[in-house]
């Protein structure tokens, strides 16, 4: 027997409801109840309880995305699962298995190593802030970048007080003293040990990132490999990433050959030289590289956020290795999993037709006014007014709000979301931030309670 479902919702999303249940063709039985209110975030569970009758014949009901409140008062007074839906109604075919993006993405198997490239020149202080940040954004370990020509005079101080707060510290530099000053004082891991330097481990304990000699010397990195897998000692090794144009895909190869010949050793690759010297959003960069790492099952990368455009690096980083954890060990495409990394656009933007708009627009009886996107702009209208187009500025006139500071103030901050939506090829929702993914940090919401009228949406 197929499931029974109860969908609730408001006036302004019955038609649109039906529609997308229609064409779906689900294999579950459902009902539609509209319940009397205009929008599904004036729903309570008080409304919903006095008029919705206790006993349903269903196995379960589902309310609007934006209902807040207590979902497990509901489901006791039902006796039956209730549960929130997509805030978008266009994403119910994905709620329902086909991209939810409702998994929990936490786990993981590859490290980051997070740089302060300018260490050297940044008192402790400053790194103690920097390194509880990048902790925060997904870092393991936090990696002390040593300055060439640039005494580091504070580097034991630093490395005692991370330690002390619980850090992983890894040292970073072209100087053997400070290797080895950076090993003495506890780091964790030495980065670029060669054969040049590897006299540098007789003095310390640390773990060590091994590379080759010169760029593209496999020969001596194997070298060094070969002793340490002897000797049984702990080690990562690195064959570096080129820029694009300066060896790229060569690198690559390198990577590919190493893992190859030697099947269960730690793999590191430093990712910056693709996210910093490419001029395009990094996410997308960094995606595609954890990709690479996966397939490698490559366990560390080293990231640094330096240009602006890799503000995020260490976010992007986090979120693409579970993303690909996640793919790898469900055996399945990295798609439809979460959406963090689509910063710019939707891959399902909601765009409504012009006669669900119509519809809408026929049950308004105030004069507050509505945004909604369809494929041919930006529609804002009221009771008695009707406004579609591309720009909010060819609005003004005709919205009749000038005697109106605070809903001006309120239109112009809305339908200047709403374009932005709308060029760009993202969802908009009324009253509510555009989302960016990973690229700005979400306000965390309490769902269990409703939200605060903003004194724009206040009536006089």
């Amino acid at each position: 027997m197929s499931e029974r479902i109860l969908f609730l919702t408001g006036k302004l999303a019955e038609r649109q409801l039906k529609r997308i249940l229609d064409d779906m063709k689900p294999d579950f039985s459902y009902r539609i109840n509209q319940i009397g209110v205009s929008v599904a975030a004036l729903m309570s569970e008080n409304i919903i309880m006095r008029r919705i009758k206790q006993e349903q014949d269903v196995d379960k009901i589902i309310v609007p995305g934006k209902f807040r409140g207590d979902l497990d008062k509901l489901s006791k007074y039902f006796k039956i699962p209730v549960e929130r839906g997509p805030e978008d109604l266009r994403h119910l075919p994905d709620y329902f298995g086909l991209d939810s993006y409702q998994n929990n993405i936490e786990d993981y198997e590859c490290m980051i190593f997070s740089e302060i490239v300018d260490a050297s020149i940044l008192n402790v202080s400053q790194i103690m802030d920097i390194s509880k940040q990048y902790k925060k954004d997904g870092a393991n370990i936090i990696d002390l970048g040593c300055m060439p020509d640039t005494y580091f005079p504070h580097l034991e101080e630093v490395i005692f007080k991370l330690k002390k707060e619980g850090f992983a510290v890894s040292v970073d530099s072209a100087n053997s003293e400070e290797l080895i000053r950076g090993g003495k004082a506890g780091a964790d891991y030495l980065l670029s040990i060669n054969e040049k330097n590897i006299f540098v481990l007789d003095e310390v304990q640390s773990t060590p990132v091994l590379i080759p000699n010169k760029s593209g010397d496999m020969s001596s990195l194997e070298r060094l490999i070969n002793k340490f897998l002897t000797k049984k000692k702990k080690f990562f090794a690195d064959p570096i990433l080129d820029p694009i144009h300066y060896g790229f895909l060569e690198s690559i190869s390198r990577y590919r050959e190493l893992r190859k010949k030697f099947p269960k050793i730690d793999i590191l690759m430093g990712i910056g030289n693709l996210t910093e010297l490419t001029d395009c959003d990094s996410a997308g960069v960094t995606t595609v590289l954890m990709g690479l790492v996966s397939e490698l099952n490559v366990k560390g990368v080293l990231v640094v956020q330096v240009s602006n455009h890799c503000r995020n690096a260490i976010k992007e980083a986090d979120k693409a290795r579970k993303l690909m954890f996640f793919a790898k060990s469900n055996q399945r495409l990295p798609i439809g999993i979460d959406k963090g990394l689509m910063c710019l656009r939707e891959k399902k933007p909601s765009r409504l037709q012009k006669d669900e708009i119509n519809y809408i627009k026929s049950l308004v009886k105030d004069k507050n006014y509505r945004i909604l996107l369809s494929k041919d702009g930006i529609n804002t209208f009221n009771s008695k007014i009707f406004l579609t187009g591309l720009d909010p500025f060819e609005f003004y006139d005709s919205l009749e709000v000038e005697d109106d500071s605070s809903h001006a103030f309120y239109l112009g901050v809305e339908l200047a979301r709403a374009q932005i939506a709308f060029q760009l090829g993202k969802n908009y929702n009324q009253d509510n931030e555009l989302d960016w993914g990973v690229a700005v940090e979400k306000k965390k919401e309490d769902l269990n309670r409703r939200p605060d009228l903003k004194s724009t949406q206040k009536k006089k």
